[in-house]
């Protein structure tokens, strides 16, 4: 009797999910790494040219940016195929795992402190994860990309989209160039912003190739080609901000609350055009969300200690990293300021 209801417990998790759940764990370790990767390939182009932060593409030149822009394209990859296997509501908050690797990566590799409630906050995202993969909503069943299309052009979510792209428009034309040096939340809200569309265009070119690989052509509607667009000009507007955002702030601080801003939109945006909530009762719908806001509580610790040494109040450290060497200022500092304002703040003492 019991054996039997352990089975009904997990029957939800269908054949595509699981597909989908093995994917998007391959996706977050390779872009996980690549956060650590391409910081340390933009700290070797910044130290002999203009850094991205300012407006500087040197890093282009850079063999070690370009082998951590492989490693995210790997992630990216397999994240694309999850989306074609499985609901956003389940692979999106898995990006979790990338934010525990760049952690702990960001620790060992850039020496950038990670306190030991840092270390609670990874178990956090890790439990809030596994709630979330085990009450994930059933796939969708859709035949055609045209189906998607007639999702994506529906009242509610256009005018989603519409909000999006403006408010976009706005911080790229009024707030960055008077806050983007000092206000982290500029350059993460235009990544996050256009993520979550680029995530539901991404969806609907899985779905498209998922069914043109089992023998039904989508290549020749032209709305697969219309969700093409969207996923480029989404992912180039993504990285270029991203790469200004991994240049000018501490990477640990960084990957946490793109995460946060990534996910909660992108769930927003996929409730809206999926109409995920509409194929689940109350309860999973509660559940989820309780390990979505665990995984909130596990990236807020991680945020929040970054600037604590073991020990000591973050206060008395953060006075005492003032302090610290800082031949290597893009890291070794710990606290989330601009680069700039570190090195001024030390001269200033």
């Amino acid at each position: 009797m019991a054996t039997q209801s352990w089975k009904d417990s997990y029957r939800g998790m269908s054949s595509d999910n699981i597909k989908g759940l093995v994917l998007a764990l391959s996706s977050s370790v390779f872009i996980g790494a690549s956060f650590i990767v391409k910081k340390k390939g933009l700290k070797k182009a910044g130290a002999s040219g203009v850094r991205a932060g300012v407006g500087g593409y040197s890093y282009l030149n850079e063999p070690l940016w370009w082998v951590g822009m492989i490693t995210m394209i790997v992630g990216e990859v397999a994240n694309f195929a999850a989306y074609a296997f499985a609901p956003a509501l389940l692979v999106t908050p898995l990006g979790a795992v990338s934010i525990i690797i760049s952690a702990v990566l960001a620790h060992i590799i850039l020496h950038e402190r990670l306190h030991i409630f840092g270390i609670l906050g990874c178990i956090l995202c890790v439990v809030g994860s596994t709630t979330i993969v085990l009450h994930a909503p059933q796939e969708r069943e859709i035949e055609s990309v045209k189906e998607v299309w007639d999702l994506a052009t529906e009242p509610a979510f256009l005018f989603y989209a519409a909000l999006v792209v403006t408010a976009v428009f706005i911080l790229i034309i009024h707030f960055i160039p008077q806050y983007g040096q000092t206000h982290i939340m500029v350059y993460i809200g235009v990544c996050s912003l256009v993520g979550s569309l680029s995530v539901m265009s991404v969806k609907a070119l899985g779905i498209a190739m998922k069914l043109t690989l089992s023998g039904t052509n989508q290549l020749f509607y032209p709305q697969t080609w219309a969700f093409t667009i969207v996923v480029f000009a989404c992912v180039v507007t993504q990285m270029n901000y991203l790469n200004k955002a991994l240049d000018t702030f501490n990477t640990a601080v960084v990957s946490p609350i793109y995460y946060v801003m990534f996910t909660s939109l992108t769930i927003v945006a996929s409730v809206i055009m999926f109409k995920d909530w509409d194929r689940q009762n109350p309860t999973q719908i509660v559940t989820e969300m309780c390990g979505f806001v665990t995984i909130l509580s596990g990236t807020f610790l991680l945020h929040k200690t970054k600037d604590m040494c073991d020990g000591l109040p973050s206060s008395l450290s953060s006075r005492q990293l003032k302090y610290a060497d800082e031949e290597d200022v893009f890291g070794s500092e710990g606290i989330p300021l601009r680069r700039q304002d570190s090195v001024r703040s030390h001269d200033a003492l």
